[in-house]
C-alpha cells in the first residue's frame, strides 16, 4: 500500500509545519529533548495492555512488564506506603485525575469534593461524568488554594465526608497546595473519613528533587498521585501515570473471564507503547539525570524571572518552580511562541529543553512589542 503524491505532499507539509512549531512554543509544559528512535522497531506491532497491569492475561502481545517497572519506580519516588499501592500507565493527566476520584466516590459515596478555582478545567467535566457533589474554594493570588476557606466550608459540612483534589502545579502559575497542611486540618476538625488526591500532572517529577520536597505526595497524607509523563519527562504521546493505595483498587476491581484479567483501569485496551517510552525514558535518565533536569529548568527559570525583571516587567514565580508569570503579553507574542493566556497573565514553562540562548530571544520580542504598544 502507498499513498498517492498529493497525500504524500501533505504529510510532508504537515511534518514541516510540526517541527517549526515544535521549535518555537515556550508556553505549554511539554518537554521535546527526546530521542525514542531505538523503540521504532515496535511500532510493527499492535501492542495493547489491556487489563490490569499486574494480572496475567490470555492476550499477550503486551508491555506489562515494561508498565510494572513505570509504576514500581513511581510509587518509590511518590512514598506510596510499601506493599499497599497500585498503578498504571494513563492517556494522561486527565485519566489520572478521574480515577483519583472514581476511587474516591466509590469510597465516599456521600462525599463533598472541594477543589479551588485554579483547578485545571478537565476537573468540572470528571465531576460532571461521576456525578459527584463539590465546592469551589477561592485561590489565593499565587494560584494556591484559600487554606481559611476551605477549613471553614469544611466545618461547615462536617458532616459529610471531605474529598480533597489538591492541585500540585496549577496551570497558569504552578502552585502547589500543601497537602501536609490540608491533613492537620482535616485531623483538627475531627474528620474520620476522608480522601485526598494530587493533581500532579507537571509537578509530580519536580517536587521530588527539590529541597527542601513540597508535601504533596503518599507520605504527606495523599490517597492517589496523578502525573503527566508527556510533560517533564517528555514523550510524543500524550501519556500519564496515576498511583493509588492498592486496598482501595482492591475494592473496585473485578474479573474479567474472557480476558483473562481484572478491570481495574479506566479504559479497557491501554497503549502498549507508552510504557515502553516511559521505561526507556527513566532507565536511561536514572534518578540524577532527572534531578539534573530538575535543576536545569530551574536555573533556567530563575534567569528568565531576572531578566525580565531588571526590564521592567512584572515577572515573576512561585518558588522553587519553572513557570514565570507576566502580564498578559501582545497578540504577536503569544502567537508566536504558543503562550498560554487567562485572567489578564501570560507564562512560560522553561522546561529541560528551553535554554537562555531562547529565552534571550524571547525577550527580546517582548521588548520589542512592548515598545510598539500591540
Amino acid at each position: 500500500m502507498a499513498l498517492n503524491d498529493h497525500d504524500q505532499a501533505r504529510l510532508q507539509q504537515l511534518l514541516a509545519q510540526v517541527a517549526e512549531r515544535t521549535d518555537n512554543f515556550l508556553g505549554y509544559p511539554v518537554a521535546k529533548d527526546f530521542d525514542y528512535s531505538e523503540l521504532i522497531p515496535f511500532l510493527q506491532f499492535p501492542l495493547n495492555n489491556l487489563g490490569d497491569p499486574f494480572a496475567d492475561s490470555t492476550w499477550k502481545v503486551a508491555s506489562r512488564e515494561f508498565e510494572r517497572e513505570v509504576i514500581a519506580f513511581f510509587a518509590e519516588v511518590l512514598r506510596a506506603p510499601q506493599d499497599n499501592w497500585w498503578g498504571y500507565v494513563t492517556n494522561g493527566g486527565t485519566e489520572g485525575n478521574l480515577y483519583g476520584l472514581y476511587l474516591a466516590r466509590e469510597m465516599l459515596p456521600k462525599g463533598i469534593v472541594y477543589y479551588s478555582q485554579e483547578t485545571h478545567y478537565s476537573v468540572v467535566k470528571n465531576l460532571h461524568f461521576l456525578g459527584m457533589r463539590s465546592i469551589m474554594i477561592r485561590s489565593q493570588p499565587n494560584g494556591e488554594i484559600d487554606y481559611d476557606d476551605l477549613r471553614q466550608v469544611m466545618h461547615m459540612h462536617r458532616d459529610t465526608p471531605p474529598i480533597i483534589f489538591a492541585n500540585i502545579g496549577t496551570t497558569m502559575t504552578e502552585a502547589r497546595d500543601d497537602i501536609r497542611r490540608i491533613r492537620a486540618m482535616i485531623d483538627e476538625l475531627a474528620l474520620a473519613q476522608f480522601y485526598i488526591h494530587a493533581d500532579a500532572a507537571l509537578c509530580g517529577m519536580i517536587c521530588p528533587f527539590i529541597e527542601p520536597r513540597p508535601p504533596f505526595d503518599f507520605a504527606d497524607g495523599a490517597d492517589s498521585v496523578s502525573i503527566s509523563g508527556h510533560k517533564f519527562l517528555g514523550s510524543p504521546i500524550p501519556c500519564g501515570v496515576v498511583v493509588a493505595k492498592k486496598q482501595n483498587v482492591e475494592r473496585i476491581s473485578r474479573s474479567i473471564s474472557y480476558i483473562g484479567s481484572l478491570d481495574t483501569t479506566i479504559t479497557g485496551s491501554r497503549n502498549g507503547l507508552t510504557p515502553l517510552m516511559l521505561w526507556y525514558r527513566i532507565r536511561s535518565l536514572g534518578i540524577d539525570g532527572i534531578r539534573a533536569r530538575v535543576q536545569s529548568a530551574l536555573k533556567t527559570a530563575a534567569y528568565a524571572e531576572q531578566q525580565l525583571r531588571a526590564l521592567g516587567a512584572d515577572a515573576w514565580r512561585n518558588p522553587d518552580c519553572i513557570t514565570v508569570v507576566l502580564p498578559k503579553v501582545a497578540s504577536a507574542l503569544k502567537e508566536k511562541y504558543q503562550l498560554a493566556t487567562a485572567n489578564g497573565i501570560t507564562h512560560l514553562i522553561c522546561l529541560p529543553n528551553v535554554s537562555q540562548a531562547q529565552i534571550d530571544h524571547f525577550i527580546q520580542d517582548w521588548q520589542h512589542f512592548s515598545k510598539a504598544g500591540h
